[in-house]
């Protein structure tokens, strides 16, 4: 993870924030990839500037290759997390898709 100086986002603790904030440099990429414009993503997260989204985004594209291996990275880490869960509670999860499917059914037929 490169730690060079930018204005817009800083390395924390192994992770890239929107310098300043809590606000994780991740958090704006995912709705950014999504298709939300910078001003949608300024909605939401408030705390934010305008420019300090367009600064983020900017950062993205400069180090487009490396941030997408962590973004890849962090999403097969965190479904090895959720199939090791699953696989140790399969019942929970039998009955969590049950309450889900239930509950877009009766989202749907209102």
């Amino acid at each position: 993870m490169s730690t060079s100086e930018h204005a817009y986002v800083e390395v924390r603790e192994g992770v890239r924030y929107v310098r300043g904030s809590r606000v994780a440099l991740a958090s704006l990429v995912w709705l950014w990839r999504d298709g939300q414009s910078a001003e949608a993503i300024r909605e939401a997260y408030p705390t934010l500037r305008l420019a300090e989204v367009y600064g983020a985004l900017a950062y993205y594209l400069d180090h487009q290759g490396e941030v997408d291996r962590e973004l890849a990275e962090g999403l097969a880490e965190f479904d090895a997390q959720r199939a090791a869960a699953e696989a140790a509670d399969p019942a929970r999860y039998a009955a969590l898709r049950q309450r889900f499917a239930a509950a877009r059914a009766q989202e749907t037929a209102s």
